[in-house]
């Protein structure tokens, strides 16, 4: 009869094993971190002050955003009312242009039919009035336009009047009122315009308008040459139209 061998007997505990790496990985990851530290230390660095400073440093940027986002919403509302602001302007520098025209051409009818109904005034020296007015666009890519205006008198003499017309072109610059003289709108080619006429003439002259000038107004000033006739000034709209 045979007698069997010796029975072994193991416990197999996966587990346990799993465990135990686990806590050897864990003890080797915190002894890096212990040495890691220990190195800062060495070095003259400190976690707790680091770590005050760090927080010292968000408060600072909040703060600092906080400032930021003020400005903005500030700066919002000043570039509303500059905006709004320019746009009063305009829209009153616009009527004051539209009543001086409309006060100039009730000044030139009521003469002219004064003229009418007393005949002796034409014994006088009659004052010369701009009839009609118009800007007409030659090229607004540069800012080339023509200003086209019928002279007339109220009467019509049989001497002939002669003088000099003065323009100028009311608007804003720089977000400021600016006025530009002929000079200016010519390139120094043309002050003044010449005129002679006994009873009606018709004059265009050509203008150029600088790239950051709004114009809002056109001043004509009449200056005969005779010196018992006053300068007289009428003003117009700005109210281009295309050729």
């Amino acid at each position: 009869m045979e007698i069997p061998g010796k029975l072994v007997v193991r416990t197999y505990a996966p587990a346990r094993r799993i465990i135990i790496l686990a806590v050897i990985v864990l003890l080797g990851l915190a002894s890096l971190y212990l040495m890691f530290e220990l190195g800062r230390q060495q070095a003259g660095f400190d976690g707790i002050q680091a770590a005050q400073e760090r927080a010292r440093l968000e408060d600072k940027i909040a703060e600092l955003q906080n400032n930021a986002h003020e400005l903005r919403v500030q700066l919002d509302a000043a570039e509303t009312a500059q905006v709004s602001q320019v746009r009063e302007r305009s829209e009153l520098a616009r009527t004051i242009g539209e009543l001086q025209a409309g006060l100039g051409r009730a000044q030139q009818d009521l003469e002219f039919y004064r003229g009418i109904a007393n005949p002796q005034a034409g014994a006088k020296p009659q004052t010369v009035r701009v009839q009609q007015f118009e800007v007409l666009t030659v090229n607004a890519a540069t800012r080339e336009y023509a200003l086209r205006f019928a002279l007339n008198r109220p009467t019509r003499p049989e001497e002939s009047s002669a003088g000099v017309l003065g323009v100028t072109v009311d608007g804003e610059r720089a977000g400021a009122s600016a006025s530009i003289d002929l000079a200016t709108l010519t390139a120094g080619k043309t002050r003044e315009v010449p005129y002679s006429f006994r009873y009606f003439t018709s004059i265009e002259q050509p203008v150029s308008l600088p790239a950051d000038f709004k114009p809002e107004r056109v001043t004509i000033e009449i200056r005969p040459a005779r010196k018992s006739v006053a300068p007289y000034r009428q003003t117009f709209v700005w109210n281009p139209d295309v050729t």
